[in-house]
Formats: structure tokens, C-alpha cells, sequence
């Protein structure tokens, strides 16, 4: 969500940094982000942001009960990219090969996996 509510220097450059990107939104993710634009004032103004910036990318059928092990389990399969800030989740993803995009001093960077 942090894309769709603040300035990133490096976004425009992304495919130069990182190579050619297909953005992919898991189902689940979507249905979280549609339940927080019921609650908090603030995050429901930053979901709906959110869900305005992924309107056009490719949705995914992935299955879970919650999204983290959802993402984890499709990453266990596909070793893909996984878009996060959220630090544990990061570190699992990692240590299971897939790598993450995160944010460093408002940049957009590349985290290798650990495997």
C-alpha cells in the first residue's frame, strides 16, 4: 500500500534497475486490501489508493486463510518476486528463494534470496 501513498524516487526506472516486470496481484491480497477500505479512516483511504494503482494488473488465484501464507506457499512453488515492507514476511520469503522488492530510503530495491 505504501506505493499508492508515497513519493518513490526510483519508480520510474524500475524495469532498468530490475529488468523486465510483469506485475501480478494474488486474489487474496485484493479481497485484504477490499477489507481494510471498510475500517480505519486512514487505511481505508491508502487501500482504496492502493486498489486503484493495481486495477490493471494481472490478478492470480492463490489459496489460503491468510495472506502471508498464501504468498508463502505460491513462493515455495515459483520462486518469483514478492513486493512487501513487512519484515517477517520478507525474511521468510527469502529463506525459502524467493527475493523481494522493498522500499530503502524511499527507493524502490531488489532483496536477493538467501538460498
Amino acid at each position: 500500500m505504501i506505493l499508492a501513498s508515497e513519493k518513490i524516487k526510483n519508480i520510474s526506472n524500475l524495469e532498468t534497475e530490475l529488468g523486465s516486470i510483469k506485475f501480478v496481484i494474488p486474489n487474496i491480497v485484493v479481497k485484504e486490501l477490499k477489507r481494510l477500505c471498510e475500517g480505519d479512516i486512514h487505511k481505508s483511504k491508502v487501500a482504496t489508493a492502493a486498489l486503484q494503482l493495481i486495477k490493471d494488473f494481472k490478478k492470480i488465484e492463490i489459496s489460503g486463510s491468510y495472506v502471508d501464507d498464501a504468498i508463502l506457499s505460491y513462493i515455495k512453488s515459483s520462486k518469483g518476486v514478492v513486493a512487501t515492507l513487512d519484515l517477517a514476511l520478507k525474511k521468510k520469503i527469502k529463506e525459502l528463494g524467493g527475493s523481494v522488492v522493498s522500499l530503502s530510503n524511499n527507493r524502490i530495491v531488489l532483496e536477493p534470496s538467501k538460498v
